[in-house]
C-alpha cells in the first residue's frame, strides 16, 4: 500500500474520528488547556502541597467491544488506566471499576479480567459501582497515582525525535485493532515495564510523550503534536512492529504497552537503550515539525495525515481557536 493510501485509509478510520468527540466534550463544558488538571493530557496532573502531583484519570470502553471481548475488556480496565498514569511520568495507587451488565453470569468474565490485570500489575481494585439489571454490559474504570516529575503532552519542541517504545512479545485479540502483550508475563515484568517511564521522567530523558492508545501511533502522534503546538514527521520504516502486519492497521491499533516520547536528540540513545534493555522494542520513528501536519514517510515518498490547524482534533493546543479564544 502506498503512503497516500495509507494517510487516507487513516483519516476516515473509525479508530482514528472516534477522538474526535473529545472536542465537543470539552467545548460543552467550557474546558481548555489551561482549565485545572489541564485536559489534553493523558491523566490530570494536580500539584501536592509538600511536592509532587495527585494524578487522575479514567477511561470507558466501546460497548461492542466489551460485549465481544469480556474478558480482555476488563483487562484493559485497569491496563489502559495504568498506562495512562505511567505516560505522565507517574506511578498509579488505586483503581475503581464501574459495571452495568444484566445479570451477574454476563459481568462475571468482565470482572475476571480486571481481578486478573490487578494482580499482574499490583494495583488494587478499591471500590466501584456495580448495576447487574441494566439492559447491556458497560464498564468504565477510573484510576489514581502519584508522580515527582511529570511527562507532559504539551512539551514536544520541533528538532525533537519521536521515539516509540513498543512490546512486541504478543499477539493479536480477535477482531479489534488490539495487541495484547500481557499474558504469560513472569510476575512483576508488567509493573517494572511501567515504572521506566517515571525512571525517565525523574532522569530529566524525555521532553513530552503520550501512551499509544485507541487511534494507534497515528492518532496519538496527531494528540501530541496539537497539545503541542507541533508536527511530525514519521517515517514508516521505521516503525517497531509485528513481523508481518499491516503499517495501516499497526497505525491504528491499540498496541497494549506502547508509548511515543518526544526526546531531545542527545537524550534518544539512552532511551531506547532503557526500553531494549527490558525487552522492549523502542526506535526514533520521526521528528517533531515546526508545522502543524502530521506528515507520513515512506522511502522519497510522504503523504499528510493530517493537519491541526485545518481541521483540529482534541481542540485543546496552544494554536487551536479554543486556545486563542480563551
Amino acid at each position: 500500500m502506498r503512503v497516500a493510501e495509507i494517510a487516507a485509509e487513516l483519516t476516515a478510520h473509525p479508530s482514528i474520528l472516534g477522538k474526535l468527540d473529545i472536542a465537543k466534550a470539552t467545548r460543552a463544558l467550557g474546558l481548555t488547556s489551561g482549565s485545572t488538571g489541564q485536559p489534553g493530557d493523558d491523566a490530570a496532573a494536580l500539584p501536592r502541597p509538600e511536592g509532587g502531583w495527585d494524578l487522575f484519570a479514567a477511561e470507558a470502553f466501546i460497548p461492542a467491544f466489551v460485549a465481544d471481548d469480556p474478558w480482555f475488556a476488563g483487562w484493559c480496565g485497569v491496563m489502559v488506566n495504568l498506562s495512562d498514569i505511567a505516560a505522565m511520568g507517574g506511578t498509579a495507587t488505586a483503581i475503581t471499576d464501574m459495571i452495568w451488565a444484566p445479570d451477574a453470569a454476563s459481568a462475571l468474565p468482565v470482572l475476571q479480567g480486571l481481578q486478573a490485570a490487578s494482580a499482574a500489575y499490583g494495583v488494587p481494585i478499591v471500590g466501584g459501582h456495580t448495576n447487574l439489571h441494566a439492559p447491556a454490559l458497560n464498564l468504565s474504570v477510573a484510576v489514581m497515582g502519584r508522580a515527582r516529575a511529570l511527562i507532559s503532552s504539551f512539551a514536544a519542541a520541533p528538532g525533537d525525535l519521536l521515539i516509540a517504545a513498543v512490546d512486541l512479545r504478543g499477539d493479536w485479540r480477535p477482531r479489534f485493532d488490539n495487541w495484547f502483550a500481557g499474558a504469560g508475563t513472569p510476575e512483576g515484568r508488567l509493573r517494572g515495564d511501567l515504572a521506566l517511564l517515571a525512571e525517565l521522567a525523574e532522569a530529566g530523558l524525555v521532553r513530552a510523550g503520550k501512551d499509544i492508545s485507541q487511534g494507534g501511533i497515528a492518532g496519538t502522534s496527531l494528540m501530541l503534536a496539537e497539545c503541542s503546538g507541533c508536527g511530525f514527521e514519521i517515517d514508516l520504516g521505521r516503525l517497531p512492529m509485528p513481523p508481518g502486519t499491516d503499517p495501516a492497521r499497526w497505525l491504528r491499533a491499540f498496541p497494549s504497552y506502547g508509548f511515543l516520547l518526544s526526546v531531545q536528540m542527545p537524550h534518544a540513545k539512552e532511551v531506547c537503550a532503557r526500553f531494549a534493555d527490558r525487552g522492549i522494542a523502542a526506535a526514533a520513528i520521526g521528528r517533531a515539525t515546526a508545522g502543524a501536519a502530521i506528515e507520513l514517510v515512506q522511502g522519497p515518498d510522504r503523504a499528510t495525515f493530517w493537519n491541526w490547524q485545518q481541521r483540529p482534533y482534541l481542540a485543546l493546543g496552544p494554536g487551536t481557536a479554543e486556545a486563542r479564544n480563551a
